[in-house]
């Protein structure tokens, strides 16, 4: 079961837009070695607007993906990829239908 999730909004800056693209697919790797992320996308927008949105069962979950490589690594590279800090919004799942 989800309970809680991230919706983090990117934009990118001018002539950044495939790197953006480019490091969002790389990070599904991360993403992937994470067993308490329930489910991750990463999406495209449009041309310079992508997000990510994952989810958790619970508040430590949330957190400790949040302390995790993911969210280094879009730090890291904010100001050479991105025109604007991430908008990243802790938000609660309300309903949810996951496929196993």
């Amino acid at each position: 079961m989800v309970n809680t999730a991230i919706l983090a909004t990117l934009k990118a800056k001018a002539g950044k837009e495939q790197a953006v693209e480019d490091f969002l697919k790389s990070a599904l790797q991360l993403a992937n070695e994470e067993a308490f992320t329930t489910v991750w996308f990463a999406l495209k927008i449009d041309a310079s607007t992508f997000a990510i949105f994952d989810a958790f069962a619970n508040e430590a979950d949330r957190n400790a993906h949040l302390a995790g490589p993911i969210a280094s690594a879009l730090m890291e590279n904010a100001a050479e990829l991105l025109s604007e800090a991430p908008s990243i919004n802790k938000v609660d799942v309300l309903a949810a239908k996951l496929n196993s």
